[in-house]
């Protein structure tokens, strides 16, 4: 039975859903956990210093092809093995980080998915300022140990800018971090939130939608999850890298080479907005808004 390794900074309680997507990828291309395929679940749990070691341990078990979820688990990946395949989900341009060669044919051990980035973190501050059109600054809350802060970081002061809104960049990247960010969230008089996209801020979601109800935050993420447990609004979509990531997989296990699978570029993006968190913070979407939205939550 052959085995993939599968990487993730963050922790499997909070990514179940996720996790799902990858099996249904999985088994969309005729593989299906403990029957066909056996999978090595390796789990950071935020800790992203562990990856080296834990990508070592994959290496070391010579599973046939690893599954990287994130940029820090993707480079851990990739130094630890120039053989083995690998898949990665990563929102970075994997070109510019000198992981492949071009998305075309990407040459080397490494192929996969590619998530739209800075692209969407400018569309959600606009979202949130089509939202709350009176507020003159936004917050960015990002983990500064993950490369994709960079870019998100960008994007968002692009956004900011060509919108007259003064923007805060606020790090973390544990949860006394993340409560700090809050408190200086307000200090600052942020009129709203934009959370990156991180498996550490993905795993403390419901600590996060705590924080944004307590502190009245009205809050954008790029994960669905977010808005389905009680977020205001999400957009954003990595379920269905996740489910790509699992084809991939599968497709290097039948013979595929990953120098020649291109790396594809996931453009399937939900706005999910939830009303109930609306009312909760006195906020009534414009239907504009609401008609864009492709799932809302009564």
């Amino acid at each position: 039975m052959p085995v993939v390794g599968f990487l993730h900074g963050a922790s499997p309680d909070a990514n179940r859903l996720t996790v799902a997507a990858f099996r249904q990828g999985l088994e969309q291309s005729g593989y299906v956990e403990g029957q066909n395929v056996a999978v090595e679940y390796r789990w950071a749990e935020g800790h992203y210093d562990r990856l080296p070691a834990l990508a070592a341990d994959l290496v070391h078990r010579q599973v046939a092809v690893i599954v990287s979820v994130g940029t820090p688990p993707t480079f851990a990946a990739k130094a630890a093995t120039s053989t083995i395949p690998i898949v990665i989900m990563i929102g970075i341009d994997p070109v510019q980080a000198g992981l492949i060669a071009s998305l075309n044919r990407p040459g080397g051990n490494v192929t996969g998915i590619a998530i739209l980035s800075a692209e969407l973190v400018a569309k959600r501050v606009e979202l949130l300022h089509e939202l709350l059109h009176t507020s003159t600054a936004v917050a960015l809350l990002v983990n500064p140990t993950n490369a994709l802060a960079e870019a998100e970081t960008k994007g968002a002061r692009d956004a900011t800018h060509s919108l007259g809104l003064e923007l805060h960049v606020l790090n973390a990247t544990t949860v006394s971090e993340i409560d700090a960010a809050f408190a200086k969230l307000i200090e600052l008089r942020a009129g709203g939130l934009v959370v990156g996209v991180d498996p550490v801020l993905t795993s403390q979601r419901q600590r996060i939608i705590a924080l944004a109800a307590g502190y009245s935050v009205p809050a954008i993420y790029g994960v669905r999850e977010f808005a389905i447990a009680g977020g205001l609004m999400s957009y954003g979509d990595v379920a269905d890298a996740y489910r790509q990531s699992g084809i991939y997989a599968a497709n290097l296990l039948k013979g595929a080479k990953p120098a020649d699978l291109p790396v594809q570029q996931v453009v399937k993006v939900d706005l999910v907005v939830n009303l109930k968190t609306a009312k909760t913070l006195g906020l009534t979407f414009p239907i504009t808004l609401l008609g864009r939205a492709d799932e809302v939550i009564e």
